[in-house]
């Protein structure tokens, strides 16, 4: 029900004037009529019917739409709807521009420019000068840079009597704040072309990936940069160093520069509200690091702090900020039950999780659907739901998005495993291939895979009384694996592991994980991290 549901919402929202309409909430909908009545013509009226009518609908249906507007005709909707949509955008504008730091420099920069045209400089400096002080405060320097662009034009091409001092002054910050956006542009891109990889391709493969990405990140790394003190030259080279670790799977790297990215803004407490995004995303990687270390005490403590903060005024502010909260704090969630082992308790929230996934279905990327999908069927497996698991499975594998090749592969391998312990050995043999050459193609394959598929091949022709000893050899084979890079991605998505030692010991492997995690807290805490870590990261580390 969840996916047909998702991509029905998906399709039926095609139309963006429908979609703005279907965002707003209830205040912003009054604030609308009210800007509309204040400012009303006679086309205005019919704009308002069309708003009134679009609300009512559940999916954009321009038929229906049509039968319910019988003043307009067909030519005449295009240019209504074109209408109402920047009608909405000017009544939003006006609505946000107080709670929105750069919704307000846009307004200070409109209102220096209309003064300026109508030969009010001095008027159009003094508005100038405030701005800079908004966006100095806020470390804002794209404005900075328009806005100082502006008042080097008016210094230029008048005369304002403004002292030789004040116009040194004004050139050197200008050259100060053109070196700091080229830091933070090559900066921002080589984090951005990071994350996109790693959307695309997931983890490094093997050896040729781990070489074209250390070169690269080298290669567009910029100088110095112990000597970086902006805001948003440190922001962009934490996020460059957390998406290169994690992408390596150097997962202690990859968390002390998702803690550098969160104690930037708890220094600067401001600019959580300011870069409300970025702090979302820095919290999301930071749990996503703890998780991979398996650092539970402090995986709590982070997950505790997130949601505290999402309960507050700021954290319940944007639609959009809103949604993604929810989005990694219930990936979160569920990834605390995979580490804990208790996956049948981690099944309680999927009904919720569902629901709200179909309600943010035109805002939630396939990306993220496909991971919960994925995460989801994790929790069914664990739990011995293999059926269940294969459902959720079944939607990434026949979904045919061009992102996560990794995802897809392990999707394809825990779904084989479902079929083996559901004993469907009739269809094994057929799966194995097709499953076996997808992950060639997507060279994908690493030595526990390789070993996975050499047991299930003879796993057909061994005896009941032989299998035990065979699933031992197995677990000896990789286990020692666990230490090496290019096996780490293997355990990261699949708990292979502890799936051959409940085979082994005969245990559920719920039981198996969450003793491993009781073993971990009763030792000190922080030495049980560490030792976490020596075995997770031996070889690993740079």
């Amino acid at each position: 029900m969840f996916q047909h549901n998702f991509f029905m919402m998906a399709k039926g929202s095609a139309d963006i004037l429908f979609q703005l309409v279907r965002s707003l909430e209830k205040s912003e909908k009054r604030h609308f009529k009210l800007y509309i009545k204040r400012s009303s013509a006679k086309e205005d009226l019919k704009i308002v019917q069309l708003f009134d009518a679009l609300d009512k609908l559940q999916e954009y249906d321009e038929k229906i739409l049509l039968k319910k507007l019988p003043f307009v005709t067909k030519p005449q909707l295009a240019n209504l709807k074109t209408h109402l949509y920047k009608q909405l955008l000017a009544s939003l504008r006006l609505l946000k521009t107080t709670e929105n730091t750069d919704l307000q420099l846009s307004e200070h920069m409109d209102n220096a420019r209309l003064l300026y045209n109508k030969g009010l400089k001095l008027q159009s400096l003094k508005i100038l000068e405030r701005a800079k002080e908004i966006a100095k405060e806020n470390n804002k320097f794209n404005f900075l840079a328009q806005l100082i662009s502006l008042e080097k034009k008016i210094e230029t091409l008048h005369i304002t009597r403004s002292t030789i001092q004040k116009t040194r002054l004004l050139t050197e910050e200008a050259t100060e704040i053109s070196d700091h956006i080229v830091r933070v542009t090559k900066l921002s891109n080589l984090a951005l072309l990071l994350y996109r990889w790693y959307v695309e391709f997931g983890h490094a493969r093997n050896e040729q990936d781990e070489k074209g990405i250390r070169e690269f990140f080298q290669s567009n790394m910029l100088p110095n940069t112990d000597k970086l003190t902006d805001f948003y030259e440190k922001l962009y080279l934490y996020q460059s160093y957390s998406w290169y670790a994690f992408i390596r799977q150097d997962f202690l790297m990859y968390y002390r520069y998702g803690q550098k990215w969160i104690d930037l803004f708890e220094k600067e407490p401001l600019m959580i509200a300011v870069e409300t995004g970025h702090y979302v995303k820095g919290m999301h990687n930071l749990l996503n690091a703890l998780f991979d270390l398996r650092y539970y005490e402090k995986f709590s403590v982070i997950l505790k702090k997130f949601e505290d903060y999402a309960a507050t005024p700021l954290g319940q502010h944007h639609d959009n900020f809103r949604i993604h909260t929810f989005i990694y704090i219930y990936g979160a969630k569920i990834n605390q039950h995979l580490m804990l082992g208790t996956f049948k308790e981690g099944l309680s929230m999927v009904p919720y999780i569902e629901e709200k996934l179909n309600e943010y279905s035109q805002y939630v990327d396939k990306h993220r659907i496909l991971v919960f999908n994925y995460k989801i069927a994790n929790l069914y497996f664990g739990s011995g739901d293999y059926a269940t698991s294969i459902d959720y499975l079944q939607r990434i594998i026949h979904n045919h998005v061009e992102l996560r090749y990794d995802l897809q592969c392990y999707a394809r391998l825990l779904h084989l495993m479902a079929h083996y312990e559901m004993g469907n050995y009739e269809i094994m043999e057929s799966l194995i291939k097709s499953v076996y050459r997808f992950m060639a193609k997507m060279k994908n394959l690493t030595v526990v895979e390789e070993e996975m598929f050499k047991f299930l091949r003879k796993s057909f022709d061994i005896s009941p009384r032989k299998l035990k000893p065979a699933l031992e050899e197995f677990l000896n084979k990789i286990k020692h694996l666990e230490k090496n890079r290019f096996e780490t991605r293997s355990f990261a998505y699949l708990d292979i592991i502890s799936w051959l030692e409940s085979k082994v010991y005969e245990k559920p492997m719920s039981e198996i994980i969450h003793n491993k995690f009781l073993k971990s807290r009763n030792q000190n805490p922080r030495e049980g991290w560490v030792k976490n870590l020596e075995s997770r990261n031996a070889g690993v580390l740079s």
